[in-house]
């Protein structure tokens, strides 16, 4: 599993520990790459600003992307994401605390590969992250690099 890198698109400090001790209590390893709003999220993703350098071939296995976020919200992340050829396929779990069912539909309609409301409960918080990394790290076949 650890060759294959999370990107963690997370603007609260709490939220963003509390997600990388889930993951490391549940034994994945993997590289995480934290982005704390969405201009950092798309410099990333498309190797610009600060990762202009980086190379762009080496995109993440999946990306756990917040909706409120400072600066680009989740969703116009989303948008950008899918609007661009580079960047169309790379899985998208929403991983978010809104209940909001504007935001649960307008995911999906953006192209979300997934919708997990943050639960509050450490224990189903930790259990949600572990399903998501058996899922998308493990199970999942991604599409064929081109």
């Amino acid at each position: 599993m650890s060759d294959k890198t999370i990107l963690l698109v997370e603007d609260n400090p709490d939220d963003e520990a509390l997600t990388l001790r889930a993951l490391k209590k549940n034994n994945i390893l993997n590289p995480v790459t934290i982005a704390r709003d969405g201009v950092e999220a798309l410099d990333y993703l498309f190797c610009q600003g600060a990762y202009a350098g980086r190379d762009a071939n080496l995109q993440p296995a999946v990306i756990l992307l917040d909706l409120k976020l400072p600066k680009v919200d989740g969703l116009e992340v989303l948008k950008r994401l899918r609007a661009d050829a580079r960047t169309r396929l790379l899985p998208v779990v929403i991983l978010t605390s809104s209940k909001e069912e504007q935001d649960l539909a307008s995911g999906y309609s953006l192209g979300a590969n997934s919708y997990i409301r943050k639960p509050v409960d450490f224990t189903q918080f930790m259990e949600a992250i572990r399903q998501v990394g058996l899922y998308w790290l493990m199970m999942n076949e991604p599409p064929p690099k081109k």
